[in-house]
């Protein structure tokens, strides 16, 4: 059970935070890009986009920021998890099979490892 204040000290979680700010910036950069072009796009073909208020295209430009840090915070937290679930899964199937050579190196099977391999016919090319 963790204490509190203890998260500090979790390596795992602090890169996993960092992870989703890092796509929390990019997101919100992206679709800030795409927002301003679209309110660049609007201003120039539409009437009642010019009619708007300041505040309420400065909304409209940061509704669309604030969904995109979302969208990409959540898209890189998915693919961190990933990534993290596949490198334990590996380190798992690592000791796993350390362990199953070790036993057989421990009963003096040959061909463990390289050591004592028995050729067989050269593969055809």
């Amino acid at each position: 059970m963790r204490h509190h204040g203890s998260l500090s000290n979790d390596h795992e979680t602090n890169e996993a935070a960092w992870e989703a700010t890092r796509g929390a910036a990019v997101g919100a950069a992206k679709w800030g890009i795409f927002a301003a072009i679209a309110g660049g796009a609007a201003y120039a073909f539409s009437p009642v986009y010019r009619s708007l208020t300041v505040q309420f295209k400065v909304y409209i430009q940061m509704s669309g920021m604030i969904v995109g840090s979302m969208v990409e915070a959540d898209k890189r937290m998915i693919a961190y998890e990933h990534r993290i679930r596949h490198h334990k899964r590996m380190a798992r199937d690592m000791e796993v099979w350390r362990r199953y050579e070790e036993d057989f190196e421990k009963r003096g099977t040959p061909g463990v490892g390289g050591e004592g391999r028995v050729k067989g016919p050269e593969p055809e090319i």
